[in-house]
């Protein structure tokens, strides 16, 4: 992405990945479905930051998973606190967690429960959030302020046009 004049940076967050900035026109982004994303904030030091979580859908590593999602929070939350940040100021605001036709099981709602625990025993205040349903989230947010926008991505029908006879022709699918 590009620069955004005045110096910022647009930085797009992936499935796993965390970005932390404090420049007024600095703006993260990412897209959502099942996965969740936390935007940290805080309002005296002016810097915040975006994680992108997934929970694997796999009983058998519950453990192993719930630790890498706790390490995705604190790969949050550790360098607000070096760039001035105090936990007892820091106000998250939450989305994502769609469920899409049973394709991931309760995935999503893992994922979102997870999160709110977490931001629960950690005593960071939850000011906003848009959480389950069955639309992907195309989420952007200015660090600097807190401000958050949000964007539904809704599943339309894909209309497939019939295949048409070639003859002797290879068929392409």
């Amino acid at each position: 992405m590009g620069e955004p004049p005045g110096g910022g940076r647009n930085i797009y967050v992936a499935q796993g990945e965390i970005a932390v900035d404090s420049h007024p026109e600095t703006v993260i982004t990412t897209l959502l479905g099942s996965c969740v994303s936390v935007c940290l904030f805080d309002p005296v030091a002016h810097v915040g930051g975006m994680n992108h979580i997934l929970l694997p859908d796999d009983p058998a590593a519950s453990a192993r998973d719930r630790g890498a999602a706790i390490h995705a929070m604190e790969m949050l939350v550790n360098p607000l606190l070096k760039r001035g940040a105090k936990k007892s100021r820091m106000q998250a605001k939450v989305f994502g967690g769609a469920t899409f036709s049973g394709l991931f099981g309760d995935i999503g709602a893992k994922n979102i429960d997870f999160v709110m625990r977490y931001l629960e025993v950690e005593g960071i205040v939850c000011t906003g959030q848009s959480l389950g349903g069955r639309s992907a989230r195309r989420i952007k947010f200015w660090p600097a302020s807190g401000r958050v926008q949000q964007k539904l991505v809704r599943e339309e029908p894909v209309e497939v046009p019939a295949a048409r006879s070639m003859g002797n022709a290879p068929e392409l699918f």
